[in-house]
């Protein structure tokens, strides 16, 4: 795996590899108590996020974490099969050192302000 940052390309594609192997693997998929709670409010469950870590796509560049030097966040999204057309976007903190751990940060629908 690359050094971070990542361009949008490749982070896509190593969000996407981390979240298919999640479940064969060593590999972990976890959330913020902040992220759980934007699940709730609307009407998102774990299996929504999971599809567009899976599914979606990187567009933007990341954005460098404020608190940990070394780590990035990205915003990976994509219409899942239960958000009614509206395409879900999913903040991410990719783990800095190993990349095989993702910690799911916020969770929003992408025509919200």
């Amino acid at each position: 795996m690359k050094e971070q940052p990542w361009k949008p390309a490749d982070a896509t594609e190593y969000i996407r590899h981390i979240a298919q192997r999640s479940a064969e693997s060593g590999q972990t998929v976890f959330t913020t108590r902040h992220a759980a709670q934007r699940m709730l409010e609307r009407s998102l469950i774990m299996g929504d996020v999971l599809y567009v870590l899976k599914h979606g796509f990187v567009y933007e560049e990341p954005v460098p974490c404020k608190h940990v030097p070394g780590c990035y966040r990205y915003a990976i999204e994509s219409t899942t099969p239960n958000s009614g057309n509206r395409t879900v976007r999913v903040i991410v903190v990719p783990d800095a050192e190993k990349g095989n751990n993702i910690k799911i940060v916020t969770v929003m629908w992408k025509d919200e302000k």
